[in-house]
Order: C-alpha cells, then sequence, then structure tokens
C-alpha cells in the first residue's frame, strides 16, 4: 500500500505542479500589480465589516472557515516534514509560496463569490460551482468535486486525526496495545479517535452555521496561544534569531538537502498548509455575505499569511532555534542528527521536542492539546468542503442519503487514520492535495484567459473605493461577466444600479429605486 501510494505520488508532485503553484502565483501577483501588499490595510479592515445573514456567515466566520482549514497539522507536523526532509531552507520557499499564493488564494475566493448560488437556504460555491459557470465545462467540473469529496472526506481527515493520535501517545504515553483482526495498536491512540470521532459527529450533523459558530471562536484562541507560546521560546533563545535567519535563507539556496529538495518540499508542505491554489479555501469564501466579491478574495488573501507567516514561522523558528531537529538524506542516511533517529519527521515531535527544550514539561502536552484543536477544526473544514461538492452533485443527480453517507465515510476516515502510522497517513494526504491542486489551478488559469472575471472584480473595487462610495454594488452584466445569476438578481431584487464612475465600465455608488 505505502509503495503505490509513494508511486503516485511521484507522478502527482512531479517537478511540474511545484512549478505551477510558484508560476501561478507569480502571475496573479503581477497582474493584480501584488494586490497582496497594495491592499493590506483594507484585508484587515474587512475581517470584521461584514455582517451575516440567514444565508450567509459573515466574512470573519468565513476567514475562520477556512482558516480552520488551512491552520492545522500542517503548521505543526508538516513543516517539521518540510525541514526534516529539506532542511531549514525548505522554511524560506514556504514564505515565497504564501507571499505569491496570497494572490491566487484571491483570485481563486473572489471566483467563488461571482459564481455561488443559494442552496436550500445557504450559499454555496467553489471550483466546481465556477468552472461549470465560467469555463463551461461541467464535465471538468465534475472531476473537481469528486477528486474533492474523495480528497476531504476520505484522505486528508485522516492526516490531521494521524497527527493527533501521534502528539497524544507521545505526551500521555501510548497505553497498552490493543490487537484486532486489523492490526495492533495502542490503546491511547484508539481512545483518542473515539474521542474525536463522538465530538466531530455532533458537530457536522449540526450544519454549517454549527461549524461557523465553533470555528468562529476556536480559530482566532488557538492560533493565538500556540503564537504566543512560539515568542516565549524565541525570546528565551533571543540571541539565536539572527543565526536563524541566516541559517533559513542560505539553506534555501545550498545544496545540503538539494536545492531541489527545499523548493520542493517548501512548495508541498506550503501548498499542504495554506491551501493557496489547492481549491479549499473558495469553498468557505463562497459562503460569505459580502456586498462585493472582491472583499472576500481580500479576507481570504489574508488568511494565507496567518497560517504561514505567523503560524507556520513560529513552528519553524522554534524547531530550528532549539536544534529539535533532523534531516534526512538519501538512502536513509542523516544530514543533521540532532534527535534520536527513530523520530518520524512525518509527525510532531520535532514540535514537542523544541517546546520541551525550552519550557520542560510543557511541550508534548502543550503540542497534543494545540494539535486537537488545530486538526480537529480542519477536519470540520474538510467535511464542510466535501458537503459542499456533494450538494454540487446533488443539482443533477439526486441520490438520496448521500450527506450521511458522506459523515458515516469521514468518521471512519478519522478513526482509521488516529491509530494508523504517520507515514501512510500523509503520503494519503498528500494524493488528495496534489490532485485539487492540478486540477483548481489549471482550471483558474483558462478561467482568466477566458474572461479575466476576478481581476474584473478588483478593478471594479478599487474604482469604488477610490470614488469613495459608502456601499458597494456589483453589477456583472456592466462588467461583462456572464453567469454570475446570484448577484444579476441581487441587483433585481434590491433596485439596485451602478452608475459608471469616471466613464469607466465599472460599478459605482449604490442607488435604490425602493
Amino acid at each position: 500500500m505505502q509503495s503505490l501510494v509513494d508511486f503516485m505520488n511521484g507522478i502527482i508532485w512531479s517537478p511540474a505542479l511545484i512549478y505551477l503553484c510558484l508560476g501561478a502565483g507569480l502571475f496573479y501577483s503581477i497582474t493584480t500589480r501584488f494586490m497582496q501588499v497594495r491592499h493590506f490595510g483594507e484585508m484587515i479592515r474587512l475581517l470584521f465589516a461584514g455582517q451575516s445573514s440567514e444565508k450567509g456567515i459573515s466574512s470573519f466566520q468565513a476567514l475562520a472557515v477556512s482558516l480552520s482549514g488551512r491552520v492545522g497539522t500542517g503548521n505543526i507536523a508538516g513543516v517539521a516534514a518540510a525541514i526534516g526532509f529539506g532542511g531549514p531552507g525548505a522554511v524560506f520557499w514556504m514564505w515565497v509560496v504564501a507571499f505569491l499564493g496570497a494572490s491566487t488564494a484571491y483570485y481563486e475566493s473572489t471566483l467563488a463569490q461571482i459564481y455561488k448560488e443559494e442552496d436550500e437556504g445557504q450559499f454555496r460555491g467553489g471550483p466546481a460551482y465556477f468552472i461549470e459557470k465560467a469555463m463551461g465545462q461541467k464535465w471538468y467540473a465534475w472531476v473537481f468535486a469528486i477528486a474533492t469529496i474523495i480528497a476531504c472526506g476520505l484522505l486528508l481527515p485522516g492526516v490531521q486525526s494521524n497527527s493527533i493520535g501521534n502528539a497524544v501517545a507521545a505526551a500521555f504515553g501510548s497505553g497498552d496495545m490493543i490487537e484486532t483482526t486489523l492490526g495492533t495498536f495502542s490503546s491511547a491512540k484508539v481512545i483518542t479517535g473515539a474521542i474525536v470521532c463522538v465530538v466531530l459527529a455532533f458537530i457536522i450533523f449540526g450544519g454549517v452555521k454549527r461549524i461557523a459558530h465553533f470555528t468562529q471562536i476556536v480559530v482566532p484562541f488557538m492560533a493565538l496561544g500556540y503564537i504566543v507560546i512560539a515568542f516565549v521560546v524565541i525570546l528565551l533563545n533571543i540571541d539565536m534569531v539572527p543565526t536563524v535567519f541566516a541559517t533559513i535563507v542560505g539553506d534555501a539556496f545550498s545544496p545540503m538537502a538539494g536545492v531541489g529538495a527545499a523548493i520542493g518540499w517548501g512548495v508541498k508542505r506550503g501548498v499542504y498548509s495554506n491551501e493557496a491554489g489547492q481549491g479549499t479555501g473558495p469553498h468557505a469564501a463562497a459562503a460569505a455575505q459580502v456586498d462585493h466579491p472582491a472583499q472576500q478574495g481580500f479576507v481570504q488573501a489574508f488568511s494565507i499569511y496567518i497560517d504561514t507567516l505567523l503560524v507556520c514561522s513560529a513552528t519553524a523558528f522554534m524547531i530550528i532555534i532549539t536544534g529539535a531537529f533532523n534531516v534526512h538524506g538519501a538512502e536513509g542516511a542523516f544530514l543533521i542528527q540532532n534527535l534520536p533517529a527513530d523520530i518520524a519527521a512525518n509527525s510532531p515531535v520535532f514540535t514537542q521536542m523544541a517546546i520541551e527544550t525550552a519550557m520542560p514539561g510543557l511541550g508534548k502536552p502543550f503540542v497534543a492539546i494545540a494539535l486537537f484543536f488545530f486538526s480537529f477544526t480542519t477536519i470540520l473544514a474538510y467535511y464542510y468542503i466535501a458537503e459542499t461538492n456533494v450538494a454540487y452533485i446533488h443539482r443533477t443527480v439526486h441520490v438520496p442519503g448521500l450527506m450521511f453517507v458522506l459523515k458515516l465515510f469521514l468518521l471512519a476516515s478519522v478513526f482509521y487514520g488516529a491509530v494508523k502510522t504517520a507515514d501512510l497517513a500523509w503520503a494519503l494526504g498528500d494524493v488528495g492535495v496534489g490532485l485539487m491542486a492540478w486540477l483548481n489551478i489549471v482550471g483558474i488559469l483558462i478561467i482568466f484567459f477566458m474572461a479575466k472575471p476576478a481581476l474584473k472584480a478588483l478593478k471594479d473595487y478599487e474604482a469604488q473605493k477610490k470614488a469613495g462610495v459608502k456601499e458597494y454594488v456589483f453589477d456583472p452584466v456592466k462588467l461583462g461577466i456572464k453567469g454570475a445569476d446570484y448577484w444579476e438578481e441581487r441587483l433585481k431584487r434590491k433596485g439596485q444600479t451602478a452608475p459608471d464612475l469616471g466613464g469607466e465600465s465599472t460599478s459605482g455608488t449604490a442607488k435604490s429605486s425602493l
């Protein structure tokens, strides 16, 4: 099984995908004139500007839901794996992916807003929806939807629960071994998997509103708490910070782990962590209640900064500053070995050891608790994403009970991942991430060259902002954007018009005939 999955990953995560992720981010950064820098202040303002409604969630809730998907085990175990297999220089490439990926996140999330729909009283949207409407290729949309259901409903949840199980076992002991027909498992992992499944079932059977309310409380709390601990570890070793920076930047272009290894692992774990271009973030973006699609694009771009430049960097600095890592070379050799050889790089143990070094007695239990919240909320996000794609398929083929079956399969995946080995869980997760990234990035690039809808929305928003409008209006017809049915109906329902601003073909100040 492991060899087959590794073979598939060798094909999916070829250099072509690595450079496609980097190239797409650079392309969107240039075409949007580096909106991730120019609109940084607007991103922060919009976080708290929107309000939820019966049909949609607020911008902050959408950020929390998408961050719950972005901020997960990739921020702890994923960063450790990037360093363990690509060297400290892999962190530099994670930063590059985050900076460039913010523009990709803007583009895909704005598309999700433009082409969202109302479904049974709530907003739905994502790559499957905008691929069908903007690209006009329903078969391609179906391929993405099916791949996403498999990835987010079966493959990726096991990665998150695996990290929870490993962290709990490392912090509190593996306990007795339980023998079953499926194998021998740690009792601590079995109990942990069962607890996670029970709590998860309570929330996912409550719908997207329950998910949004849970994540908007838990995500900011867990991210802030983790960063505070990281800063304490860094402050205790403040004299080492310049050396850490020099190590990260220097190793990014050195042959220590191979420049290709640093780039490859940095990009792979960067995409896994912040999900820019993967196509997961747009699902939460589409659920937000906003006045203009570009607004949610800005918010989602900001989430990339939070995920990688803050949380991932916090993990990387703790690991490198305390020397709690190994770097694997070819054929099982170590290029750097600071820890016992049996410690897996694809696990949270590097991070646990780093905190333990600075704060004895705190590292292992703290990371176990942090990983529970990080990974648990990510599993919730995965469920919502899979559910959205099942809803997309229901538009054409209605299969009774499919949502219920999805819930059962996801719960089974979570329990299975909690008790299995880390290498297999991560390898399966990489297959899911890679498939979605290929399909999504190719799709949004084709859409860009066909109609440039997200770029038109950006220019329209900038024109309205420059004019100082009090209420933003999005008129897709005026912008030459087809298929944005929700926004066309919204204008008619509210009786709004979008006059020209300075002769430009763009929406303007909201006027109402009511």
